[in-house]
Parts: C-alpha cells; structure tokens; sequence
C-alpha cells in the first residue's frame, strides 16, 4: 500500500481560488502537501521556483495571473500582462519540474486554448481533438503554449484538464471576479445596488462547480497514464440569463435584472465535450448548477458581511 505521507505533493498557486480548495482535500487525505504561493515564493523567479520544488514528487501547477473578463481582455495591455506574467511562471517551473525529475506534473488547462473564432457561434462544443489555433488573448496563449512544453517533457507522466468555467467558494473578488461573483453580489445588495447582467443574456457557459474540479484533480493524480489530456466541465450550455434567475431564486427577492447590451460580454458561446472524461475515466460532475449556486450564495453573503 501507498504510504501518501511520503509522496509530498506541491500545490502552486496553493493561496487562490482552485488551490486552496485542493490543499485542503489532499491534507483531509492525509496527504504530504506544501503550497508554493505569495509572498513565500515569486516564480517569475527562477531560483525561487527552484528552491520551492526540491525532494518534490508531484506537482499541480496552478499558479497564474487570471481573473475575470475585462481583468484579462479589456485592453491589449490586459493581454500582454497575462502573456508576459504567466509563460514566466510556467517556463520557470516547467523547467524546474525537468531538471529535478519530478515524477507528476498535473497542468489545469482551460477552454481558452480553443479556437476564439468558433467561441462566437452559438451551439458551439469543443472537443480535444480540435486542431485549429487561435487560443483566446494572452491567458489562451499561455495555457495552449504550456500544454505544447508538456508535451515534449520526457520521463514525466503528465496531466492536463481542460477544464471550463470553474465556480464557487473562495473566488476572487474586485477586478478579478467573475460573472457568478458579480450576480450573486449585485443580489445580495440589491435594492441598493441594480441588478445589471452584461449583454442580453443568451451568451452561454459550461460551468462546473469547485468540488467536481477538485474529484478531478484528485483523479489525475492518481493515474498511471504517461500523458492525459481532457475536457472537464458540465457538458452543459447555460445561458447568463439562466444563471440570473436562478440567482434572483436563490435570493428569494423580488429582482427585475436589467440587461446592459453596452457591456462586453466576451464569447457568445462555449461548451465541453465530456465524452472522453466519461468513457475513459468514467467521470461526470456531481453538483447541479443550481446546488452550486446555492453553496456560492451562501459563502458571498458571509464574505459581505
């Protein structure tokens, strides 16, 4: 038997949003864990990221700079940021990860890497197979560029979720947040503050909720396969206007949402193929959009309190 105490796991980007939930669950596993994270550890800096990684066995590299649409897309300086910050990250611990023989590299991918062009025709689903480039701004450029490294690493095994629209707990807030933080909040306050959904609502998502992240991080780490790529995310399109009103429901108020076509709404439409994560790792998500969305409620009134 696998004693998990002596296989010491690192988690980058430990502090954030998907990081800190996969802490957790490996220490309630009983699992040898250090989080690699700011202040501790800069890995723009390639002797930190070194220092960081040593008598290490397996590595789920989440450290990035991200955040929501107009944080990453607003501006080309939004884009060259996220490209300049994380391809700094990853190469530097790429690199490390080579040079000191680590055994597991576990790479959360995204649906960015897909191509931007496809992302405005409604109906549209991915699959891994899709051989177009054209990844969307410098956070998708980074994430396609990072799967390529991978993939020529030698005597690493390699996993790469390509995950979707990831919700729930401990997301970021402020500049960084994302539509299901901002709607959610908009309730919450709401008369004193509108309720504004960006665009007209009928841009769609696959969203998937953190702890079905988490089962498949878990999961991959726990493959013998030398090389894994997939798509993780509800295999379902859900419209922002769904997501809206299941907030007002949730809420219990009575919330007149007002749609705002001014805003950028960024693609019009982007789903998974799940096929793959069901036939070959028997997966499928667990959480209902609307269970989710209740447990999301419920954290961001206790954090505006």
């Amino acid at each position: 038997m696998i004693n998990k105490k002596k296989i010491k796991c690192v988690v980058t980007g430990g502090r954030g949003f998907i990081g800190s939930h996969l802490t957790k669950r490996l220490l309630k596993e009983g699992r040898n864990v250090v989080v690699v994270d700011m202040p501790d550890y800069d890995l723009t800096d390639y002797r930190q990221a070194f220092q960081a990684l040593g008598g290490v066995d397996i590595v789920f590299h989440l450290a990035c700079d991200k955040g929501g649409l107009k944080y990453l897309h607003g501006s080309q300086e939004s884009e060259l940021r996220a490209w300049q910050i994380n391809s700094v990250i990853d190469s530097n611990v790429f690199k490390v990860c080579k040079e000191r023989k680590i055994e597991r590299i576990i790479y959360p991918s995204s649906s960015a890497v897909y191509p931007l062009d496809n992302q405005y025709k409604l109906g549209t689903v991915f699959k891994e197979d899709d051989k177009s480039i054209n990844p969307e701004g410098g956070y998708g450029w980074v994430k396609y560029m990072g799967e390529i490294q991978l993939k020529w690493m030698q005597n690493t095994r390699v996993a790469i979720p390509r995950f979707f629209n990831i919700y729930g707990e401990n997301e970021p807030s402020g500049e960084r947040a994302h539509a299901i933080y901002d709607l959610i909040r908009k309730a919450i306050r709401y008369p004193n503050e509108k309720f504004i959904v960006w665009g007209n609502g009928e841009q769609t998502r696959d969203y998937l909720y953190i702890s079905d992240c988490i089962d498949v991080l878990i999961m991959l780490m726990e493959r013998s396969e030398d090389f894994i790529l997939a798509n993780f995310g509800s295999g379902r399109a859900t419209t922002i206007s769904e997501v809206a009103e299941t907030v007002i429901k949730i809420s219990e108020k009575d919330i007149k949402p007002i749609y705002d076509l001014d805003q950028p709404v960024g693609p019009i439409s982007r789903t998974a193929d799940i096929t793959k994560a069901k036939e070959i790792f028997n997966w499928q998500p667990k959480v209902s959009l609307e269970d989710g969305l209740k447990k999301t409620y419920q954290w961001v009134e206790k954090e505006l309190k």
